[in-house]
């Protein structure tokens, strides 16, 4: 018995790509942040009355910015409350959000990796044993209320004292990037490690010799497979 290797067909190849493709394509339009717990955004509930007052539109857990659709949905309000969460992580879907409700969870702390890039976010409600992300000096104010914690009015960690000399290289600039974090970017004409090099980023001698090599690969392996393939 001759021992040989398991050949495809190309033909069932480009069929797989093909729906690879269009399932993930398909998918990326779901927010499911917006379906991490049964029920919907409920009138009287503060996303509910944020969302009626922003002219937003409900679809499960989130409040949509009106006039986006598809891939370009945007979220503004995520009311998860009272949805049994023991921990919380993966909200980015919700990047864009000005008001998040967390309250009636079981959860006992939250990171502040969980709120990276929600510049947004200016109206946070947790459960009153856990607290804001970033600490008191990146809100302009905590309260409790109801038996929550409420963070309100993100501060920028870029206008705190000694905040962008302390985290920033120089040629750089310090931006938001959500609660009690900020980022660095290099200013104009300044790229490369800690902003030091001077002068405009090299794409073409950069990227051409990768796009070639990537082109070179990629004709060799059609070569390769197509020698191995089996006449339909």
């Amino acid at each position: 018995m001759k021992a040989g290797g398991c050949q495809l067909n190309p033909a069932l190849l480009v069929v797989l790509f093909f729906k690879l493709c269009f399932y993930g394509s398909s998918n990326s339009s779901e927010l499911q942040v917006c379906e991490l717990c049964n029920g919907t955004v409920l009138s009287p509930s503060p996303v509910g009355r944020f969302c009626s007052l922003s002219a937003g539109r409900v679809k499960g857990r989130c409040c949509l910015k009106n006039g986006t659709t598809g891939d370009k949905e945007s979220i503004i309000g995520l009311d998860l409350s009272n949805c049994s969460l023991a921990q919380v992580e993966n909200l980015q879907e919700a990047s864009n959000a000005t008001m998040i409700d967390l309250s009636l969870n079981p959860f006992v702390n939250i990171s502040e990796v969980t709120f990276q890039g929600f510049i947004e976010l200016n109206y946070l409600i947790l459960p009153v044993n856990v607290l804001c992300p970033g600490g008191a000096t990146s809100w302009k104010k905590i309260e409790e209320k109801e038996g929550n914690r409420i963070c309100q009015g993100q501060n920028s960690m870029c206008n705190q004292t000694g905040q962008m000399s302390r985290d920033c290289p120089e040629n750089s600039q310090c931006a938001p990037f959500g609660p009690g974090l900020s980022e660095c970017s290099c200013g104009d004409n300044y790229h490369g490690y800690k902003c030091l090099r001077e002068g405009e980023f090299p794409v073409l001698q950069v990227f051409a010799p990768l796009g070639a090599s990537t082109v070179v690969i990629s004709f060799v392996l059609w070569i390769t497979q197509r020698r191995n393939a089996k006449p339909l």
